[in-house]
């Protein structure tokens, strides 16, 4: 009876908190992160001095800060994939409603740095963009409503949810930040098709998020250059585009050379939403393989933990924070390659930004967390040993 009840994981009685934590997380996704970020200094040695030259600073400034917030961002990591299942949904909550207020207050306080879309806030020291903060928020929040509308008597948690995803991408596509917006959608449908959504809802989702594509491309003139670029049957070698098409056809297999690449010099962006052409570059296809395969790890592995998992609360949160983590990525990368519409998206853990790593150690910490092996987690042994 005490294993129907506990599952394969026994409890240890004492147990301090760092060796209970070590054995139970998924330590293969651990060291991908790390990895990644490794990975993401060791580009930005090459991708940021450009852009540090060009500004009056010392060579290795963004280096250096990069550094600074990737150990924040580990750090908080590390905290928050200790906490339980119900402390992460606490943290969340509380992210979620800190990071919408700030998202709603962007157009009276925020900036655009003239890059023509108000995200940030300018802090003096450095930028806060809310919209990275909010992804893993409305996650948890999303996550939460789901799991609790399959409750006896619980409230209609989907359509809530639903209807806040509207509201945040409604406020993402007025700043303008598309990306993002289809990025909170695509996490709430993930939910809620794990959730047990039947497809025609869902299809329904999807006809109403491509009527509001086709309404952007005829509002706004910078979503409509972006669309017509790509379908473009040629490249513009000036473009950001070219660039970076033109550096992953010069890298090859093995890549021009550690220091040898030139895009880092074309490019403002190459040490954030292009860090991937740098790679391909220097170090040519065999580096851009090994990051699909880390992204790939993190995904496939955390995804393959919440599969047995009975909580729906932590399994639903668990597959919106995977997802939203690996198509940001996909997204990143596909741009590079020209396999989908420009879009300003950085790389976790491997393109700079104080923002996007911090925030991205969150989520990833969230998810480590959920994907923790504990008692009553695997539905499985109480199947086998109902069966016997």
């Amino acid at each position: 009876m005490t294993e129907m009840v506990y599952g394969s994981v026994p409890a240890r009685a004492g147990e301090p908190v760092l060796p209970r934590w070590w054995r139970t997380v998924d330590r293969w996704t651990l060291g991908a992160v790390f990895a990644l970020f490794g990975i993401g200094l060791l580009l930005g040695l090459a991708a940021s001095v450009p852009l540090a030259e060009k500004n009056g600073l010392e060579p290795f400034y963004y280096v250096t800060r990069q550094a600074v917030f990737g150990a924040v961002g580990l750090c908080v990591m590390l905290v928050l994939s200790m906490l339980s299942p119900g402390a992460v949904r606490r943290a969340g909550v509380i992210g979620f409603v800190a990071a919408f207020v700030a998202l709603a207050l962007l157009p009276v306080f925020g900036t655009d740095f003239g890059k023509g879309a108000v995200r940030w806030y300018s802090l003096g020291f450095g930028s806060f963009q809310p919209s990275e903060f909010l992804k893993p928020g409305f996650v948890i929040v999303a996550a939460w409503l789901m799991a609790a509308s399959g409750e006896i008597n619980g409230p209609p948690g989907r359509l809530y949810s639903f209807l806040l995803a509207a509201t945040i991408v409604l406020l993402l596509a007025f700043q303008p930040d598309f990306g993002q917006a289809c990025l909170i959608l695509f996490a709430w449908g993930m939910m809620y098709f794990v959730a047990g959504a039947p497809m025609l809802l869902l299809s329904v989702v999807v006809a109403l998020a491509g009527a509001g594509g086709i309404m952007a491309y005829g509002a706004s003139d910078h979503f409509a250059r972006r669309i017509d670029g790509f379908l473009s049957a040629d490249i513009d070698p000036r473009t950001q585009i070219g660039y970076a098409t033109n550096a992953i056809q010069e890298g090859g297999f093995l890549g021009v050379g550690v220091g040898e690449g030139q895009v880092k010099w074309s490019l403002p962006d190459a040490h954030t939403d292009f860090i991937i052409a740098v790679a391909a570059e220097e170090y040519g296809l065999v580096l851009v393989l090994v990051v699909i395969a880390l992204f790939s790890v993190i995904a496939l592995r955390s995804l393959g933990r919440l599969m047995r998992e009975r909580d729906p609360f932590t399994r639903l949160a668990g597959t919106g924070l995977a997802c939203i983590f690996a198509v940001q990525a996909l997204i990143n990368m596909g741009v590079a390659v020209r396999l989908l519409p420009a879009k300003g998206m950085t790389l976790p853990f491997v393109s700079y930004g104080g923002s996007s790593i911090i925030a991205s150690g969150i989520a990833v910490g969230m998810l480590l967390s959920l994907t923790r092996a504990r008692p009553q987690g695997r539905i499985e042994d109480i199947l086998i040993k109902r069966r016997r």
